[in-house]
């Protein structure tokens, strides 16, 4: 995975997901390596079901490492955008869409794991279609089922967390 844009997280989100990221290459890649160990003791690897579960896991482990180190790479941290009115990340949006009114974050999904918000990432149709967009414009963009959304678009704040 890829990311060549900026992510911003607040210096909370930051944290959090940097100290996942350390214990998954420290602590973690030891608990897998020592259940795979283990698992193997069993005998046949073949049907050995504990054995292949452990290395599943052990694979999903290591694309999270790289997804985090990704994120954590490109984030910007801290202070929020400036308040220009334009929709980047870390700006809340208040738009009508498709004929109602939402209130959202764009930025990551990571690291809004705690917020009372719904957060769409720069990168979603939804997001993607609006990123650069200010205040009082209009925009249709293609759902993933391929329908158009009208979306208008209301106030555009800085997150203030």
């Amino acid at each position: 995975m890829t990311q060549t844009s900026t992510t911003w997280l607040t210096q909370d989100a930051y944290n959090r997901l940097k100290a996942e990221l350390e214990h998954l290459t420290g602590r973690g890649r030891q608990e897998i390596a020592e259940k795979i160990d283990a698992a193997r003791q069993e005998g046949d690897l073949k049907e050995n079901g504990g054995y292949h579960a452990a290395r599943e896991e052990q694979a999903k482990q290591e694309a999270r490492i790289v997804q985090l180190t990704e994120l954590l790479r490109n984030a910007h941290v801290g202070e929020p955008p400036p308040d220009d009115g334009i929709v980047e990340s870390g700006m809340v949006v208040t738009a009508t869409i498709a004929g109602r009114e939402r209130k959202f974050l764009l930025g990551s999904r990571e690291g809004a794991v705690d917020l009372d918000i719904d957060v769409y990432s720069e990168s979603s149709p939804l997001g993607a279609a609006l990123v650069g967009r200010s205040a009082g414009d209009a925009v249709t963009y293609e759902a993933p089922n391929g329908a158009q959304i009208e979306v208008k678009i209301g106030e555009v704040k800085p997150f203030k967390g």
